[in-house]
C-alpha cells in the first residue's frame, strides 16, 4: 500500500513535466488542486455562475495558498443560456450533461481570452480512481473501470479544439491509467475515519502536501460546485406542458430531466439538425436511434446509458 501511493504521486509529477500547462481549470476539487500543487507556476481559471458557488471557496482558499494567479469567471443566466447552442454546436450532441459541459465551455473560452493555449483538466480522474459515488457499489469495481477506460471522451479536447487550444490531461497519461487498471479497488474505495471514500490512494497521496479539507472533501460534479445545476430548472420551465406532451416518441428523453432534455433537443434540432443515422461500424442508440461506437455503452448524441 506504501509503494502504491508513493508511486502513484511519482506518476503523476512526472506525467505533469511530459505535458507541461499554461492553465488549469481549476473548481478546487481533489483532481484540479492536485495538479496545481504540482504546477503552482499556473493560472487558475474557476468558473460559476452568479456568486457564493462552493467552487470559488475551495479554488480561491487554495491559490491563496499556493501562491497561484487565479481568475474567477463569473457567468449570468443570460450568458449561460445564450452559451447553450454554441455548446451543442460544437459536441453536437444535446445530452442532459450540458450544464456541466458550459462550465468548461466558459473556463477554456475565458482561458482563449487570456492568450493561454495549454490547459490541463482534471478529466478521467473519477472514472479511473473511482470519484463517483455510485462506484462505491459496484461489486466488480476492476472490471468495470477497464470497460470504461476503453471509452472514456470528454467535452473539454471538442471545446479545446473549437478554440484551438490544447488540452492537457494528465491522469489520462498513458503510465497512469497502466497504473490504475493494475491498482486494486480496495486502494480506490477505502474507508477512513468511518467513511468511504472514492480516489482514497490520490488523497493519501497528496495530503502531505494539501490541506485537509481540500483532500478530504466530498465529490461535487462541476454543476454542483459552479452552481450552474441552477440553470436546469430555468432551462425546464422554458417548455410548457403542452409541448412536452407532443414531443416526438421516437426519442427517449430522461425522465428525471424530461423537459430540460427536450430543450436542448430543440436546440439540436436548429443548430445540428437531423440526428445521423448510424454508420456501418456503429450500432443504433436505443435512445434516439443516432450511430455509437460498438463498444460504448453511452450515446454522445443523446446521452442515453446502456445498463449492461
Amino acid at each position: 500500500m506504501k509503494e502504491a501511493i508513493k508511486n502513484i504521486k511519482k506518476i503523476l509529477f512526472e506525467a505533469v513535466t511530459r505535458n507541461p500547462y499554461k492553465g488549469l481549470l481549476f473548481s478546487g476539487g481533489l483532481d484540479t488542486s492536485i495538479l496545481a500543487v504540482i504546477n503552482p507556476n499556473v493560472v487558475g481559471i474557476t468558473v460559476s455562475l452568479g456568486v457564493g458557488a462552493e467552487d470559488i471557496y475551495y479554488s480561491t482558499s487554495l491559490a491563496d495558498s499556493l501562491k497561484i494567479k487565479h481568475f474567477h469567471k463569473k457567468v449570468d443566466v443570460d450568458e449561460a443560456l445564450a452559451g447553450i447552442p454554441e455548446v451543442i454546436k460544437i459536441l453536437k450532441s444535446f445530452d442532459p450533461a450540458i450544464p456541466n459541459d458550459l462550465v468548461v465551455y466558459f473556463g477554456i473560452k475565458f482561458a482563449k481570452e487570456l492568450g493561454i493555449d495549454r490547459i490541463a483538466t482534471g478529466d478521467g480522474s473519477d472514472e479511473l480512481f473511482a470519484g463517483y459515488s455510485f462506484m462505491k457499489g459496484i461489486n466488480d469495481l476492476e472490471s468495470y473501470i477497464q470497460r470504461i477506460s476503453k471509452n472514456m471522451c470528454f467535452s473539454s479536447n471538442e471545446i479545446g479544439r473549437f478554440f484551438k487550444i490544447k488540452i492537457i490531461q494528465p491522469f489520462l497519461d498513458r503510465k497512469v491509467i497502466d497504473f490504475s487498471l493494475h491498482l486494486p479497488a480496495g486502494l480506490k474505495v477505502k474507508r477512513e475515519n468511518n467513511k468511504s471514500w472514492g480516489k482514497w490512494i490520490l488523497r493519501k497521496a497528496f495530503e502531505d502536501v494539501l490541506p485537509k479539507e481540500i483532500v478530504w472533501q466530498s465529490k461535487r460534479p462541476l454543476e454542483y460546485g459552479s452552481g450552474m445545476r441552477r440553470l436546469r430548472q430555468i432551462v425546464s420551465d422554458m417548455v410548457s406542458d403542452e409541448e412536452f406532451r407532443e414531443r416526438l416518441p421516437s426519442i427517449k428523453f430522461i425522465s428525471a430531466v424530461g423537459k430540460e432534455h427536450f430543450y436542448y433537443y430543440k436546440v439540436y434540432k436548429k443548430v445540428i439538425g437531423e440526428i445521423p443515422r448510424p454508420k456501418e461500424n456503429e450500432k443504433q442508440c436505443p435512445g434516439c436511434g443516432g450511430g455509437m461506437e460498438r463498444t460504448s455503452f453511452h450515446c454522445k448524441i443523446c446521452g442515453y446509458v446502456l445498463i449492461s
